[in-house]
């Protein structure tokens, strides 16, 4: 007998819901209207159920309802689901419900949102316990930088991330190597263009161009905008 541990999420427009996930390579290996609502996915082993959704219009992601699915390859797994959702939306889609998480290099997880707000994420199974706040083991602004990771990654907080880091800057800017203020001038346009703000992603781009960095820092720094540039041609597709 295998012991097996099956989440069971709301349905929402059940119909809906399932075809979504056959969108993701899911298999729907059951689905019932009467006398209530169950549907039930699976595919390579991650089996999820979707059953009666509470009445009074609350959005799933708002009440928290959602599961980890533990992946070792995680950046093979968003690449396919992109794919996918592209081919059937036109677009990759990025806001509202349902989406799918961008992805930067180095990342241990990302989210799928399906259309009635209930958000599964794909995580690596050795993916560290995050230390809130910055790893002990850095300080000032790289520290900074580490706890905004953490709210952008995993807490999937794109505003709070920004906020720590123009707190950092204010506070450690002056003292800050200048290869940590290039990473969080970069990280602070990535996070202005994944929030749609043009006009501060502008102002970021501007105060970046005149830094002065070496020519090692630099190319750290051109790292980080590789994935603005990424990023952006991923929300282009979006639209």
């Amino acid at each position: 007998m295998v012991n097996l541990s099956v989440p069971v999420l709301w349905g929402g427009n059940l119909p809906e819901t399932l075809d979504f996930y056959r969108t993701l390579g899911y298999e729907v290996t059951s689905e019932q209207t009467r006398p209530y609502t169950y549907g039930t996915v699976e595919r390579d082993g991650w089996h999820v159920h979707f059953g009666p959704t509470p009445h009074g219009g609350v959005d799933a992601q708002a009440a928290h309802v959602g599961c980890l699915v533990l992946v070792e390859d995680v950046e093979k797994l968003h690449a396919e689901f992109t794919a996918a959702l592209r081919a059937r939306y036109g677009r990759v889609p990025a806001r509202g419900n349902p989406r799918i998480t961008r992805f930067r290099p180095g990342q241990t997880r990302f989210t799928v949102v399906d259309p009635i707000g209930n958000a599964i994420i794909y995580i690596r199974p050795d993916e560290p316990d995050p230390e809130y706040g910055g790893a002990p083991g850095l300080e000032g602004l790289a520290r900074v930088l580490d706890n905004a990771r953490i709210l952008r990654d995993s807490k999937l907080d794109d505003k709070a991330a920004a906020r720590a880091i123009v707190t950092g800057l204010k506070r450690f800017g002056a003292t800050a190597p200048a290869l940590d203020r290039g990473r969080a001038l970069a990280q602070l346009l990535e996070l202005a263009v994944a929030t749609g703000d043009a006009e501060q992603a502008e102002e970021w781009r501007s105060q970046l161009a005149v830094l002065e960095l070496s020519e090692a820092d630099r190319a750290v720094v051109a790292t980080e905008l590789r994935v603005v540039g990424e990023l952006e041609e991923w929300l282009d597709a979006t639209d």
